[in-house]
């Protein structure tokens, strides 16, 4: 039976990808011969479901359906499209579920969707989900306007110029938050630890690149580094020819690095954990709504000789788990932080006119049978950035100066510290070193040497900050992953 991709898709994405309006998705969960035809029937049942033409009949209780259609139609005191009322239903059948990760996608949405599938797309570039029925980000997408703003996973995103997101769901919000490339949109953002702040950032063309490669020499060892952005169509032959390319280069390691990777087409990580895992042994499980669990193989017969690890961290969700977790069973390490836990499978189902159901249908397992779901991958080292990837933009209204005390001060010292200035304390006291170091810094950025935080200074030291983390300065995690490597 074949289907166009938007006629069977299977979400592993946390949700949303902002500029989006829809989620990357893969087109089989097996590839095997054997499981098409199982595929086929799931996805007729569900298409049969969605036009009402299961083999029990329609509830009585559906009645109730057209009777509120047909009351509002004639009584309500103005007019009302049967389209809007139609798709108001479907959206209140799926909030009961109250599951992130099922949702109606309209024709507008699905038109994004399956045109963003193949191709790059404007926006702001960040991997969103629904978390206690407020939008926050699992991940910003590598070089993209998200992360060069400096938002991270766990971000909750409030407002978007000025108008609350509090009773959107989670295509709504989005649709609020992507646009053209150029234009300006104002976000304002809750992080843990600090005060709401916003962020300006102009949407532009999201790169589609999803593999990068680099070569270290750790202990007079080549060792590979794979960085993979998210798991779209092309990237499992970019792995497969930038894998070869670093073997071909006499590689004696391979690190694989998927933090901030918010997932992606389920194919694909299979295509590329066939590199890894053998024959004998799955590298996914799949469990359906009666508890049936399948297991998947690969066709390899023998595994790498040399050692591999996996960077994870908490925005590293879905397909990425399936990666690191198949390979921690295996027996490799997985170095940084636990990944963010989405253990579930949607598939999208067409209604017909173009709009599609995306419904939760199956679990996905780790080849030991472990559901991550939540709780996300534990690294077998567990390793934390410095303190100042942690810090919080900081909003300026009066100078921060001599002899104040204050958390934004406790802020601003991290960060300076973080980036080599001796601010001799770290608790919030603006003490005579931190001003010196404050003056340091400003000298050292062309700014007016005052001694004082202002608006322009607080600027420059976050801009400092978000390069020395974008250019992977003082990044503890892959360090102890090569160091560890060998050992």
């Amino acid at each position: 039976m074949n289907l166009k991709k938007s006629h069977i898709i299977i979400i592993l994405l946390a949700a949303l990808v902002l500029g989006f309006g829809g989620a990357y998705a893969g087109v089989n969960i097996a590839q095997s011969n054997d499981t098409e035809s199982d595929q086929g029937e799931l996805v007729e049942a569900l298409q049969g479901a969605a036009g009402g033409e299961t083999e029990g009949g329609e509830p009585e209780d559906i009645q109730k359906v057209g009777q509120a259609f047909n009351l509002i139609q004639q009584n309500y005191i103005e007019d009302v499209e049967d389209q809007q009322l139609v798709e108001g239903a479907i959206q209140g059948m799926l909030s009961t579920l109250e599951d992130p990760h099922s949702s109606y996608m309209d024709v507008e949405t699905m038109g994004q969707f399956n045109e963003q599938i193949e191709s790059s797309f404007e926006g702001i570039g960040a991997e969103v989900s629904m978390v206690n029925d407020i939008v926050t980000i699992v991940s910003p997408i590598k070089d993209s306007p998200a992360e060069e703003a400096g938002l991270r996973p766990n971000d909750q995103v409030l407002s978007v110029d000025g108008e609350s997101l509090e009773g959107l769901n989670l295509n709504e919000a989005v649709a609020q938050i992507r646009g053209e490339k150029g234009s300006e949109v104002v976000l304002e953002i809750q992080r843990s630890g600090s005060d709401p702040f916003e962020v300006t950032l102009v949407r532009d063309e999201i790169p589609v690149e999803t593999v990068y490669n680099s070569i270290e020499t750790i202990d007079g060892k080549e060792t590979g580094i794979l960085e993979v952005t998210n798991f779209s169509e092309n990237t499992a032959t970019e792995f497969k020819e930038q894998l070869e390319m670093l073997e071909n280069e006499g590689i004696e390691g391979l690190v694989i690095d998927v933090r901030g990777n918010p997932g992606g087409l389920l194919n694909v990580v299979e295509e590329m954990l066939s590199l890894f895992v053998p024959e004998d042994t799955p590298y996914l499980q799949i469990e359906d709504n009666e508890g049936e669990v399948t297991p998947y193989y690969s066709q390899l017969e023998e595994t790498k000789e040399y050692p591999i690890s996996v960077v994870i961290d908490e925005g590293s969700a879905s397909a990425s788990e399936i990666l690191a977790v198949a390979l921690k069973e295996m027996g490799h390490d997985v170095v940084g932080q636990p990944s963010f836990g989405k253990g579930t499978v949607q598939q999208a189902v067409p209604m017909g006119d173009g709009s599609s159901i995306k419904l939760t249908t199956n679990k996905w397992l780790s080849p030991n049978g472990e559901w991550i779901n939540e709780t996300g991958v534990e690294p077998t080292i567990e390793v934390s950035q410095p303190d100042y990837f942690y810090t919080n933009p900081v909003q300026i209204e009066e100078p921060l100066t001599y002899d104040q005390t204050d958390e934004k001060i406790e802020n601003i010292q991290v960060m300076l510290t973080g980036l080599g200035y001796d601010t001799g304390r770290t608790d919030g006291y603006f003490s005579e070193e931190t001003e010196a170091a404050v003056t340091e810094f400003q000298t050292n950025n062309d700014l007016d040497a005052t001694g004082e935080v202002d608006e322009e200074t607080a600027g420059m030291i976050e801009t400092n900050v978000v390069e020395n983390i974008r250019n992977g300065e003082d990044d503890q995690q892959m360090e102890e992953a090569l160091n560890e490597l060998y050992q």
